[in-house]
């Protein structure tokens, strides 16, 4: 169990490193995880102080504890082996900002409109200071690099107009599409 209780505390903190777009769904996920397996450590103390027979739940939880370091790995490892080169921008501006104060680090998002389909919002973990650089309403651009392991990982968010490298010729920034307006609804005029 201690094994286990270590590679959770490592999940969180790697996580921040290279983070994924989905970091917050990716969280709640591995919350779900932690709690079933220390659900499942608790009946199996149970089961054996009642002297029942333990041995496929033993073996399941034994398959659990390895998970927070291949969820901390493979996050690690998509990030990592990533090339700088393949970095997109895209053009969008700030929805809102939140900060949970916490004892060693918090956690701090800006919530930016979307540039990826069927989505409104992307919650972007940053760091102290881009959290205070940028407030509501500031148009930024937002980096973001597919991972090696096929998981979207945040790289940056700047001013528009800016970004943490001078771009290659063939980059592009991408401004988000346009909204769909529904049908019947007048559309704004074009300028």
């Amino acid at each position: 169990m201690a094994i286990f209780l270590l590679g959770s505390l490592l999940f969180p903190y790697v996580s921040q490193v290279y983070p994924p777009l989905d970091l917050d769904a990716m969280l709640v996920a591995f919350g779900l995880v932690f709690f079933a397996t220390l659900t499942l450590a608790i009946f199996l103390d149970r089961q054996a102080r009642a002297r029942k027979d333990l041995e496929v739940l033993k073996h399941l939880f034994t398959g659990l504890i390895p998970i927070p370091f291949i969820l901390s790995f493979g996050l690690f490892l998509n990030g990592r082996l990533d090339s700088p080169r393949k970095v997109e921008y895209h053009q969008t501006s700030v929805e809102g900002r939140y900060l949970m104060k916490g004892i060693v680090r918090g956690t701090r998002r800006l919530f930016v409109y979307s540039w990826r389909e069927g989505r409104k919002i992307e919650r972007l973990a940053v760091d102290v200071d881009d959290y205070d650089r940028f407030q509501t309403g500031d148009k930024v651009n937002v980096g973001v690099e597919p991972g090696a392991l096929g998981i979207p990982w945040f790289y940056g968010v700047y001013r528009a107009g800016q970004t943490s490298v001078p771009l290659p010729a063939e980059t592009q920034m991408k401004p988000n599409p346009p909204k769909e307006s529904p049908q019947g609804a007048a559309r704004p005029p074009s300028q």
